[in-house]
């Protein structure tokens, strides 16, 4: 077979990922996200327990509209890798791994995620955190 004649291999632009493959992109994308998401956190704690001048600094970053967007990514990324968790732990029992299920486990994670994320920030916009 000719070089030139030879079948391009399918590229992004043009592959249809299925949801399962994207969700195991998105969990371990998660997992990094959390990592590094955990550093705002040990800052806040650190910082509570170096005195209110320096908690004043940390709580006023966590409540602007960047801190919060990055608090509500954090506990979005850690709710998805919660309950994508829970899906692995399902097909390591050897549950779900029909084709019907596993899309029907991929969009209950993403919608549950969702769910969750939004009740916690519900609770938390209700007690006046985020204001």
């Amino acid at each position: 077979m000719p070089q030139n004649a030879r079948p391009l291999s399918p590229h992004l632009q043009i592959y249809r990922w299925p949801l399962s493959m994207a969700l195991s992109i998105l969990h371990r994308a998660t997992g990094i996200a959390l990592a590094v998401g955990l550093l705002l956190v040990v800052w806040l704690l650190f910082s509570l327990a170096r005195g209110p001048q320096t908690f004043a600094v940390a709580s006023a970053f966590c409540g602007s509209w960047f801190g919060l967007t990055l608090l509500f990514g954090w506990s979005w990324a850690l709710f998805f890798h919660l309950c994508n968790g829970v899906r692995h732990l399902f097909w390591d029992a050897g549950k779900g791994f029909s084709i019907q299920r596993a899309k029907a486990s991929g969009v209950v994670v993403v919608v549950a995620s969702f769910v969750l994320t939004g009740l916690v920030w519900a609770c938390v916009i209700a007690q006046g955190g985020a204001s």
